[in-house]
């Protein structure tokens, strides 16, 4: 089960929240709460499906805050965050944050752009780290007894999208636990994800850690029935030949057809899949490395070319979910 619950800090305007609307919509998530931005500045969009239980506990421009339960599960609270860039602005948000929870032993998590770089590893490019800039997240994590969760996946959520000499790459956005949390969570790991329509790359948050796949179920194809490969595949395996005499069992026939459409079904159809994987991996080996004029103009073509292949997909499942 993959619990959809999203924020973006994208300033809101009317005409932007009508166009995140009809997203929503379409990728079927329940529930929406929205922070307008004030003047160009700022801006909220959460989003939720009913398997969460949530309600909204206070909000202002640069957060959302909210009480959280999953399937029934103990509550706890969620901070949703878009910190502001602006240095004479920091410190007010931040001790405005740490007001949200008088008890230390809460089950607290804080997820979003906190515009921080922490440290001197979360920084390439530019100019060199501001231990001052940083000074108060450093005391707000004290204050509050929070601590970062595991990540996996790029180094950085960030980037200038500009090349050689003129990179700068930071981590920006981050997941932030209490230990009372982490206990209730103990294998939450925050993936960071590729960045393709945004100079940020998006955080997903899983709270149950990565889990092994399941084997899937075999499940028979309604479009199967359209390609004259799949009725081949079926009367090879049912209509007696000379060199078979199908004496076998309706049961192991019909594990025999299964095997078969199987194996063909991944060759014919899994190639759109792979592909969306090899390219994602190729984005990743190119933000992982310097950012040259070539590997700029490499990147610009696998993430159009990636942008095409998830429509593609999406065009298949809505028409298989009409």
């Amino acid at each position: 089960m993959v619990w959809e619950l999203r924020c973006s800090s994208a300033a809101l305007s009317q005409q932007k929240r009508r166009y995140l609307e009809k997203i929503r919509m379409k990728m079927k998530i329940d529930n929406a709460f929205y922070v307008d931005p004030v003047g160009i500045a700022g801006g909220l969009a959460l989003w939720w499906t009913n398997e969460v239980k949530l309600s909204v506990l206070r909000h202002e421009k640069n957060f959302i805050d909210t009480a959280i339960s999953i399937s029934g599960e103990d509550e706890w609270f969620g901070t949703f965050i878009y910190a502001p860039p602006y240095e004479e602005e920091k410190q007010d948000f931040w001790e405005r944050l740490g007001t949200l929870r008088a008890d230390v032993n809460a089950k607290w998590c804080i997820m979003g752009d906190t515009n921080i770089v922490a440290s001197p590893n979360e920084k390439y490019g530019g100019t060199p780290f501001d231990h001052n800039n940083a000074r108060w997240f450093h005391e707000f994590l004290e204050r509050s007894y929070l601590m970062e969760i595991q990540s996996k996946g790029g180094t950085f959520t960030w980037s200038n999208q500009r090349c050689e000499e003129n990179e700068i790459c930071e981590k920006l956005d981050k997941v932030l636990s209490s230990l009372e949390w982490s206990f209730l969570f103990p294998k939450a790991l925050a993936i960071i994800e590729i960045p393709v329509a945004s100079d940020h790359a998006p955080i997903i948050l899983l709270v149950n850690g990565l889990k092994k796949k399941a084997r899937t179920e075999f499940k028979f194809e309604s479009r199967w029935t359209l390609e004259e490969e799949c009725s081949n595949i079926v009367q090879e395996e049912w209509t007696p030949t000379e060199q078979r005499n199908h004496r076998g069992t309706f049961r192991v026939k019909l594990r025999r057809t299964k095997v078969k459409l199987w194996k063909w079904n991944r060759d014919k159809f899994g190639k759109n899949k792979t592909s969306t994987s090899d390219i994602a991996n190729k984005i990743k080996t190119l933000h992982s490395g310097p950012m040259t004029r070539d590997n700029a103009a490499k990147l610009k073509d696998l993430k159009a070319e990636l942008s095409k292949l998830w429509e593609s997909e999406e065009m298949y499942w809505q028409q298989r979910n009409q």
